[in-house]
């Protein structure tokens, strides 16, 4: 079925490729979205050298199975909502530097997702170690 021509505007120029070229093409998008997160943002940096601190840690640890998946997961897990609160701080920035409540709301928002995130961290960490 053909689209109305206003919704065929509002597609993406980027979104024409499928298949297996699709996920070669993400897969080089995610890598430059890494190297540009290792680049731009301090944080990601700081929370990616605690990974692999902690990371190696849980799989050395005298754990079960489970538990040392849920103390990685839950690294990662800090990882990708930095990831996340990144990219909403950087779209904010594109559009305007300018002091908007809008936007300090957003950047605080995310900010607030990454402390819980740690906090999850945090809490998950200490109550499979302290069993």
């Amino acid at each position: 079925m053909h689209k109305p021509p206003e919704t065929e505007a509002a597609e993406s120029p980027f979104k024409g490729k499928t298949g297996v070229a699709r996920i070669i093409q993400a897969t080089f998008n995610s890598f430059a979205g890494l190297a540009d997160a290792w680049r731009h943002e301090s944080a990601f940096r700081q929370e990616v050298l605690m990974a692999l601190v902690l990371i190696p840690l849980a799989l050395v640890l005298p754990l079960e199975r489970v538990e040392k998946g849920l103390l990685v997961a839950v690294v990662l897990l800090v990882l990708v909502v930095e990831l996340l609160n990144s990219s909403v701080e950087a779209a904010i920035d594109r559009i305007s530097f300018d002091h908007h409540n809008l936007s300090k709301r957003a950047k605080d928002i995310g900010s607030a997702a990454v402390f819980v995130s740690l906090f999850l961290m945090s809490i998950t960490w200490y109550l499979i170690l302290m069993k």
